[in-house]
């Protein structure tokens, strides 16, 4: 069963996977919701859910990492008030490791990610008087070798964020279990160009886990009032 109240405000705050391409000057949860997994969750929230009135507010930011993401953290999650927090963070953390010299210069640790992760959701819990839940996504590639040496790194950065997800009792969306299943059938190249940017097909795959994870009822047919 969907956990989210009438009227709750949920924030997604991430990388590029959740920014995809949003409108930065739009009103926050008015539009401009890009065309990733964002912005395929707003229209199937509207759409089956209608009577709770959901706001979805997108504040991901391309090429952010942990540490990045924690600056901006009281603008983009604490000053917007959110009932939700969904968020999504990791593949840049592991992707500077294979990056060039100018990025390789500071690279997050996996225990330096735990941690940071682990102060945002204390910080959140503490500072958000409406908080009702947090929703940690784990980060994921479109990649069905696991001993290839990124998707590995990624690994090692989606652990920590399980565990993280399990200190907070927050939701936790298995991502990566969502595609390894797709790969199954098809070529990742489908789904995304670079094993990490999603295509809307591969955006979908992503939000359909979510809806997994968080009780959305694919044959809703009545509403609450």
């Amino acid at each position: 069963m969907l956990p989210f109240p009438k009227s709750s405000r949920i924030v997604f705050v991430g990388d590029s996977i959740t920014d995809a391409g949003r409108d930065r000057t739009a009103t926050p949860g008015g539009w401009g919701y890009g065309n990733g997994y964002v912005n395929t969750l707003h229209n199937l929230l509207t759409a089956v859910y209608p009577d709770r009135a959901l706001c979805t507010i997108n504040s991901g930011i391309s090429g952010d990492d942990i540490v990045a993401m924690a600056e901006r953290w009281q603008q983009d999650v604490i000053d917007l008030n959110p009932d939700y927090v969904s968020v999504m963070i990791g593949v840049n953390d592991a992707w500077r490791y294979y990056d060039g010299p100018l990025w390789q210069a500071r690279l997050n640790t996996v225990e330096d990610y735990e941690r940071i992760y682990d102060e945002l959701l204390e910080r959140t819990k503490a500072e958000v008087p409406n908080l009702k839940g947090l929703i940690v996504m784990r980060p994921f590639m479109f990649e069905p070798n696991p001993a290839d040496q990124m998707r590995a790194k990624v690994e090692e950065f989606a652990a920590a964020s399980r565990r993280v997800a399990e200190r907070h009792g927050a939701m936790f969306v298995d991502t990566q279990a969502a595609v390894d299943h797709w790969l199954t059938q098809l070529h990742g190249c489908l789904a995304s160009p670079d094993r990490v940017h999603p295509f809307e097909r591969g955006a979908m795959i992503i939000a359909r886990s979510w809806c997994q994870a968080v009780g959305f009822d694919w044959n809703r047919s009545t509403f609450d009032d």
